[in-house]
């Protein structure tokens, strides 16, 4: 299965992946994913650089900010970027360095789409018996975040001590742009789409959200097309996931939805994530910083490892070569080979496997489908 040395193609360009380990168990399962990314950059030749600097804590102790300016030069320059969890809720405030890398780079390199897929695997305990495939499409720049809602400031503030009011931004732009991205992705999967809203209420805004999703929705004849309420499409997850296949909505609905589908399959460490936009494109585990188990060697490494796969598929489209989008497929492959095995699962999986042993199996699993 090995593909021809990149040597001596004139076509191929040499890649740079930033990599920003973040904290908490960021700095366990960053280098436990980039172990498996290397190993089938070795194997298939993929001259592949990989450009490590730091975010979050670490970096606010040495340059006083949780983002440095230089980390975002590298960022916007750099071909594809791995981020770790981080612990943003830690932080201090902004005026004091304390920047969320996560929300930052998202809005600076106009990451636009978060997609998040949920699948049930072999042999992995679920709370449902019905095993489900389906991706959540979530906008990725708008919505009630409030970091996502102004030019400048924050989209929640305080006109009394006793009175907090937050904003809720939704643009045409916004929303034609991430419903696209989902009937395309429907596409190359089971011609679905289903959009979530809460247009009873939130007539205005998810009213202006289902005014473009319909007016793309007219453009995919081949593509059909539903519409649920958020609180309904929680319940109807939890009945029967089966019927959906790429599920659309807007930032908030879509991080609750994508947690939800998640632990439904498994597992939020196994829930892998890719925020994307026009020219830049992020891997981001779907799971936090976890804290209490840093330093353990006990973390999952599985959604940061899915999430590479992914950020490599999009590198083979950007790129247009197929030997970036194998690459993923076997990272994909042995991930799931892997898993199989209760013997090598994390402990959150029911196993006793540590992190660094975890990589090491799927990068060998890794070796074993390359070669």
């Amino acid at each position: 299965m090995t593909n021809p040395s990149t040597a001596d193609d004139p076509t191929h360009t040499p890649l740079r992946l930033l990599v920003l380990a973040g904290d908490g168990i960021g700095p366990e399962i960053t280098p436990a994913a980039l172990h498996v990314l290397e190993t089938v950059n070795d194997i298939l030749d993929l001259q592949m650089t990989f450009v490590p600097a730091e975010v979050g804590l670490r970096a606010l102790k040495s340059h006083g900010t949780t983002l440095p300016v230089t980390v975002i030069e590298q960022a916007t320059q750099a071909d594809g970027i791995i981020l770790g969890p981080v612990s943003h809720n830690d932080y201090p405030p902004r005026a004091q360095g304390g920047v969320n890398p996560s929300g930052e780079l998202r809005k600076r390199l106009d990451l636009f789409a978060n997609i998040r897929p949920a699948r049930t695997r072999s042999n992995i305990a679920s709370p449902i018996t019905s095993s489900f495939d389906l991706v959540i499409v979530r906008e990725n720049t708008e919505g009630f975040y409030a970091d996502r809602s102004m030019h400048e400031g924050t989209g929640e503030f305080m006109p009394t001590p006793d009175l907090a009011i937050a904003l809720r931004k939704i643009s045409a732009h916004g929303s034609y742009r991430i419903a696209r991205q989902a009937f395309e992705l429907a596409r190359q999967r089971r011609h679905k789409v289903t959009t979530v809203h809460k247009a009873n209420v939130l007539r205005v805004s998810d009213g202006l959200f289902l005014r473009c999703v319909r007016e793309v929705a007219a453009e995919y004849v081949d593509v059909a097309h539903e519409e649920r309420l958020i609180d309904a499409m929680t319940a109807l997850l939890i009945r029967d996931p089966r019927p959906f296949d790429v599920v659309l909505t807007t930032n908030m609905f879509g991080d609750i939805l994508s947690d939800e589908a998640c632990e439904l399959a498994g597992g939020l460490g196994l829930g892998a994530s890719l925020n994307l936009g026009a020219t830049h494109a992020m891997a981001q585990a779907q799971h936090g910083a976890a804290p209490d188990i840093a330093g353990k060697d006990v973390a999952n490494p599985s959604s940061l490892i899915g999430s590479t796969a992914m950020l490599l598929g999009w590198l083979a489209t950007r790129h247009q070569d197929p030997r970036l989008a194998h690459a993923g497929t076997i990272i994909d492959r042995a991930l799931d080979a892997v898993l199989t095995q209760p013997t090598l699962r994390t402990p959150d999986l029911g196993g006793n496997t540590g992190t660094r042993d975890f990589a090491d199996a799927v990068a060998d699993k890794v070796r074993e489908l390359a070669e």
